[in-house]
């Protein structure tokens, strides 16, 4: 995963803990003491995802966030030691994707923020462009499906849930794999999510819902017969 992310925390010791496992999971990693450095660091470099403390001299988490919410839409996780309901509220309604009460084990953070990039980037070398499967074409970048030339509407989680059957095509897919892909580490809900899914689309496929195959006892996969 060639991913840069922006560890911004003013305890040194944070910041170089999380740089280690990061870099360990093969990512690269830019830090920053404070809101200021950090706002710098992004404009010079590009970026993936922040990590962003709230409590930091010079400049808060909070202020950060806005400024970069003025010139991109970069997945934010606020890292805080505080855990009222009242600044995650806050976060979400500024832009924040996730939200990380300290103390945390730097374990779970690299797990959210690896869940968080892949959900959001996907794999570009495997994006869906213009590909047509038994009549059933799909285009990523547009965010367009069409069955036999006709447009279908798909709701944004139903279309990122085809696109990962898609990518993975042929693969037996797990209702653990496809929950943790989807929803992420964040999710609370259980496994019938995924089935759930699974009909909805079937439905919106209609006659094309035989591209997803349900072997029992493990999961799905998106499989064409006749190619």
């Amino acid at each position: 995963m060639n991913k840069t992310v922006l560890m911004v925390d003013d305890e040194e010791r944070m910041r170089l803990l999380i740089e280690a496992y990061l870099k360990r999971e093969g990512l690269k990693v830019l830090l920053a003491e404070n809101g200021e450095e950090a706002l710098r660091k992004f404009k010079e470099n590009h970026v993936d995802l922040v990590v962003l403390d709230i409590m930091m001299p010079l400049m808060d988490g909070w202020t950060v966030c806005r400024e970069l919410r003025k010139i991109s839409n970069v997945p934010i996780i606020m890292l805080t030691a505080r855990g009222e309901d009242e600044d995650q509220l806050l976060g979400f309604q500024l832009g924040t994707d996730s939200y990380v009460t300290k103390p945390v084990s730097p374990k779970i953070l690299v797990a959210k923020i690896k869940a968080l990039l892949r959900r959001t980037y996907y794999d570009e070398i495997n994006q869906v462009k213009d590909n047509t499967y038994d009549g059933l074409f799909i285009n990523e970048e547009g965010h367009e499906v069409k069955i036999d030339g006709e447009n279908i509407y798909l709701s944004p989680k139903e279309f990122e849930f085809l696109c990962y059957l898609i990518k993975n095509k042929d693969i037996v897919l797990s209702r653990e794999k496809i929950l943790d892909a989807i929803w992420g580490i964040d999710y609370y809900g259980d496994l019938r999510t995924v089935d759930t899914h699974v009909k909805r689309l079937r439905e919106k496929l209609g006659v094309k819902s035989y591209l997803i195959t349900t072997v029992r006892g493990v999961g799905y996969k998106f499989e064409v017969k006749k190619e």
